[in-house]
């Protein structure tokens, strides 16, 4: 049941899921093979990914061609989940990818940071989509209360994405003003995500998810067994799981953070997403010390087995 076209069934199926920022499967040369990406795509999705964020940054979206997004939401579609395409500067692609089968696209911040330019930079993606968009604060170009805003109010903006890292007064405040519109929040905030559900998040769209994503859905359904029961076991389990999810972020989003897609690869690779071809991100920060590798999987490791208690 891909391409869900009504905004209110589609922020229905996000809501209390977790949809994975999907790395994009590339060998060293930056080549991808769509079979292997399509199947990662299914086995996040048999891992209980909710939904599929494809072309995002974790995808490494900004380097790839239209051409090659749009076949990597097709194959993305194929699998019942919501999909959701991330989109910047490039209207071209934004155009495409309503019609590859994406649900809604993840937009950007854009590198002018004026105000109206910010708002022109949102319509011009919605006028040429026809899609819902998601608003993402991210933490690199974080926008101003007021940017932030003027965005949330647009009439395509349907969800909100939060991604502030390590500032949560930015993250609380933020997502007190989506949900004060009526909008769903899905958090990005790999590094706060026990807290930013604590905040107000009704889900996830985060690249934790882009490997060992049964520990991303392990928090998000802890938390919405422990809000919709009030029982003090689910609150006391979720509280266990956020640990754990600290844990794999810990060793996963740190200096170099954006060394973060190749620590995701490495764990994907383990649990015998990727193979070991497919497992290289090229983009990679040129300090980012292979010899992590086998810390990440180790602790990843014990984590998963810990969700599974």
């Amino acid at each position: 049941m891909g391409n869900t076209r009504n905004v209110a069934e589609l922020t229905g199926r996000l809501r209390w899921s977790v949809v994975a920022a999907a790395a994009t499967p590339m060998r060293a040369d930056g080549s991808t093979d769509p079979n292997v990406c399509a199947a990662y795509f299914g086995q996040l999705v048999r891992g209980g990914a909710g939904g599929l964020a494809i072309a995002a940054h974790t995808g490494r979206g900004d380097r790839l061609s239209v051409a090659t997004k749009s076949e990597l939401v097709r194959r993305a579609a194929t699998f019942g989940v919501p999909v959701l395409a991330g989109v910047g500067d490039d209207l071209e692609w934004a155009a495409a990818a309503g019609p590859a089968g994406a649900d809604a696209l993840l937009v950007f911040p854009p590198s002018a940071t004026d105000p109206d330019a910010v708002v022109a930079h949102h319509e011009a993606i919605a006028a040429a989509s026809g899609l819902p968009l998601v608003a993402f604060d991210l933490y690199t170009r974080p926008h101003s209360p007021e940017t932030l805003g003027r965005v949330l109010d647009l009439p395509a903006v349907c969800a909100f994405k939060p991604a502030r890292l390590h500032d949560a007064i930015a993250c609380q405040e933020t997502i007190a003003a989506a949900r004060s519109r009526g909008l769903l929040v899905l958090t990005g905030e790999d590094r706060m995500l026990g807290a930013s559900l604590m905040w107000g998040a009704e889900g996830a769209l985060i690249g934790l998810a882009a490997a060992a994503v049964q520990i991303s859905v392990a928090a998000v359904e802890t938390f919405a067994a422990a809000v919709h029961t009030s029982a003090r076991d689910a609150a006391a389990r979720f509280l266990e799981v956020s640990a754990i999810v600290d844990e794999v972020s810990r060793v996963t989003f740190r200096p170099p953070y954006d060394g973060y897609v190749q620590r995701m690869m490495w764990i994907a690779a383990d649990e015998g997403l990727l193979p070991d071809e497919f497992s290289v991100d090229p983009y990679r920060p040129a300090e980012l010390d292979d010899a992590e590798r086998d810390e990440v999987v180790r602790v990843v490791r014990q984590c998963r087995d810990q969700v599974r208690r």
